[in-house]
């Protein structure tokens, strides 16, 4: 195990096992690994962490995937191997107890082949990817599959258990895999629309198929194809864990060059194909007759994959896939993506905001697509949907996607042009356009080139309505606007000083950081992020899901706290007011809960926004500045003084929010103007 698995077993930080290792002589040594990354025996620091009185008992999904991380043929393996005894544990758990009995490990080993290869057939048929389930390569999965069928025999169960340890899998290993998140799987099963048979020819980790499964009528049948050997099995395995009534197949094969379903004609196809493949197989599948609507280019290998989802789907069914936008307007795919129009099978593009697939910093788009019939239409339409600005703080491009308002926009845009051919106009949101007014030299799908803007912010009464409000805010500026207090001559003070260190360690205030909280069913706080803190708006981002590990509990703000960015190098402090207090507290943050018989939080927070004093608590590392919160200084002031400074201060943060609410309402008075003038709704005069 790594020191960040020894952190999380004893709920430290990693700075807290480095201090370990350089403190106590006794502590475990490294068994494998780098000097920079070394690796510990689990059973070893165990004991350490025990004698230490640092650890009462290791949890079973702890030792579970510190057990399939360290498995000598790697944790794709034995994950393969847990998968299937969990698999075997849901479906015959009686037998499975019979096995259990076994007297030692090499006799369980030799045991679970035959019925694991029985159980695996009956879901996933003769030929599937989870191969390898023999003796010898079950040997050294033995005390894993025993803690792992414990593990779902207890209170977790079969699938969130296998859910946990593919969840801690893929993290472990972010760079390795390209994930659909849970939100855009939805979004697209959804659109595809219910479907008895669903193909995904780029199946990852089986996310679509998961989501489509979810939507399916018990006896669906779920095709999926990967290139990677490993995922196509833990996709396979998933699955049948996830739809026990479903006819499961999956095989291990690039789609494009070895297609495993030649003859499907499939309800819906859902794929999240790779971007940008030069090696897709352009030069070998040049004659390939799935290129019915034009042959692609090289560099245009995502729409060989929209070519190959057509040929697969059964007359009349839909095909959903993400795509990245420049899909829309390369011009070397202008011809494909014409006849596609021409022809009816290219239906809506839905932009959706960045954030939600990745790569996490591009505004994907979704391309839904319908197989004509004998009887296509003769003048289709294309609808195009821009979610670009539904985001958790409304900012596109910097916060997290609003999946239930995109969900929202997106369905009822695409039911209600499913329906009738076409739909009614919002601009800036949705459009539909005859195809034949799309067909010329760049055929460029873009959504937001061919959607009108919001007509001047709203008309020319909102735009009233901001330059009154803009005008009673300046005046309310000028109002607020300080004086400088003293004279002159007035020289510095030498107060005696403190810092926020000696003050957490004294009892006059909670210094807590923020952290990586999930969301549980019953408690999803929306989350206090730095851009917040900095720019002063509300609270903007949202916890991620817990999924199947246990969830870690979120730093929750309360009134009267103060909330202090710790990267950037800028002089910030943020008193909690009660319309955020509930808020979580996101990362980057430090949170100063002061005890208010001892520390006034406007003393507190105007104090800490002293330039010099942010200046003699910075570290630079590179181009990069971090604040060390505990060196901060504030004098040490009897409570009544405090007070008086702290309305002082408190005058400050009511100038500062009232010209930050001058300047949003000027840039939007300004916009405004510059769309009225521009698309003619707002005349010169």
């Amino acid at each position: 195990m790594t020191a960040a698995g020894i952190a999380r077993l004893a709920g430290v930080g990693r700075a807290a096992v480095s201090n370990w290792r350089r403190r106590h002589t006794g502590f475990p040594r490294p068994v494998g690994g780098t000097e920079t990354s070394p690796t510990f025996a689990l059973a070893d620091v165990e004991h350490w962490l025990r004698a230490q009185g640092k650890l009462a008992e290791v949890p079973l999904r702890e030792r579970v995937w510190q057990q399939l991380v360290s498995h000598p043929a790697g944790a794709a393996t034995a994950l393969r191997h847990a998968g299937a005894v969990l698999l075997f544990v849901r479906d015959r758990p009686a037998a499975w107890r019979r096995l259990n009995a076994a007297a030692d490990d090499t006799e369980l080993a030799g045991l679970l082949p035959a019925p694991l290869a029985s159980v695996l057939a009956a879901h996933l048929g003769r030929h599937h990817p989870v191969h390898g389930l023999t003796r010898d390569a079950l040997l050294p999965s033995a005390a894993l599959v025993r803690a792992t069928a414990e593990l779902a025999t207890g209170e977790d169960g079969a699938v969130p258990a296998f859910e946990f340890l593919l969840g801690r899998h893929l993290d472990a290993n972010p760079r390795q895999y390209t994930l659909t998140p849970p939100g855009p799987a939805a979004l697209m099963a959804a659109l595809a629309g219910p479907a008895r048979t669903v193909l995904d020819p780029a199946s990852g980790t089986g996310s679509l198929l998961d989501a489509a499964a979810d939507a399916a009528e018990d006896t669906a049948e779920l095709y999926g194809q990967e290139a990677d050997p490993d995922l196509a099995a833990l996709t396979a395995l998933r699955l049948a864990l996830h739809a026990p009534a479903a006819q499961v197949r999956v095989h291990a094969a690039d789609t494009l060059r070895a297609d495993a379903f030649p003859e499907l004609a499939a309800d819906a196809v859902l794929a999240h194909p790779p971007f940008n493949e030069r090696n897709w197989g352009h030069d070998e599948l040049a004659y390939d007759p799935r290129w019915e609507y034009g042959f692609p280019a090289r560099t245009e290998s995502e729409l060989a994959w929209v070519q190959h989802a057509l040929a697969r789907l059964r007359e009349g069914g839909t095909a959903v896939l993400l795509m990245p936008p420049a899909a829309a307007s390369r011009r070397s795919g202008r011809r494909i993506r014409a006849d596609l129009l021409r022809r009816g099978a290219l239906r809506a593009v839905i932009a959706l905001p960045a954030g939600a697939a990745p790569p996490y910093g591009i505004p994907l788009h979704l391309w839904v697509l319908r197989r004509p019939g004998a009887a296509a239409q003769p003048s289709p339409h294309l609808l195009v949907v821009d979610t670009a600005a539904l985001t958790a703080g409304g900012a596109p491009g910097r916060d997290k996607p609003d999946w239930q308002a995109v969900r929202t926009t997106a369905l009822e845009a695409w039911e209600a042009f499913d329906r009738d051919g076409e739909v009614e106009e919002q601009p800036g949101v949705r459009r539909s356009l005859a195809a034949i007014d799309l067909i010329g030299d760049d055929v460029d799908l873009a959504p937001a080139r061919h959607l009108p803007p919001l007509s001047a912010a709203g008309g020319l009464a909102e735009l009233a309505t901001v330059r009154q409000r803009l005008a009673a805010t300046l005046s309310r500026t000028a109002e607020l606007t300080p004086e400088a207090a003293g004279g002159p001559e007035s020289a510095p003070a030498r107060w005696p000083l403190t810092t926020v260190g000696e003050l957490a360690r004294a009892g006059a205030l909670v210094l807590r950081a923020g952290g990586p909280g999930t969301a549980t069913a019953d408690a999803a706080p929306a989350v206090l992020t730095e851009h917040d803190v900095i720019g002063g708006t509300a609270p903007s981002g949202v916890l991620p899901e817990g999924g199947a590990a246990p969830a870690e509990e979120p730093v929750l703000v309360g009134a009267g706290d103060v909330v202090v960015p710790v990267l950037g190098g800028g002089a910030v402090a943020r008193v909690v007011d009660e319309a955020t207090a509930g808020a979580a507290l996101g990362r980057n943050l430090f949170l100063l809960r002061p005890d208010p018989a001892a520390l006034d939080p406007w003393f507190l927070a105007g104090f800490l926004r002293g330039t010099a004093n942010t200046r003699q608590a910075s570290s630079y590392a590179s181009t990069a500045t971090r604040l060390d919160v505990r060196r901060l200084q504030l004098p040490r002031l009897p409570l009544a003084d405090q007070l008086r400074y702290g309305r002082r201060f408190r005058e400050l943060a009511d100038f500062e929010e009232a010209l930050r609410l001058a300047a949003r309402l000027g840039e939007q008075l300004v916009q405004g103007l510059h769309d009225g003038l521009t698309d003619g709704s707002v005349t010169p005069g």
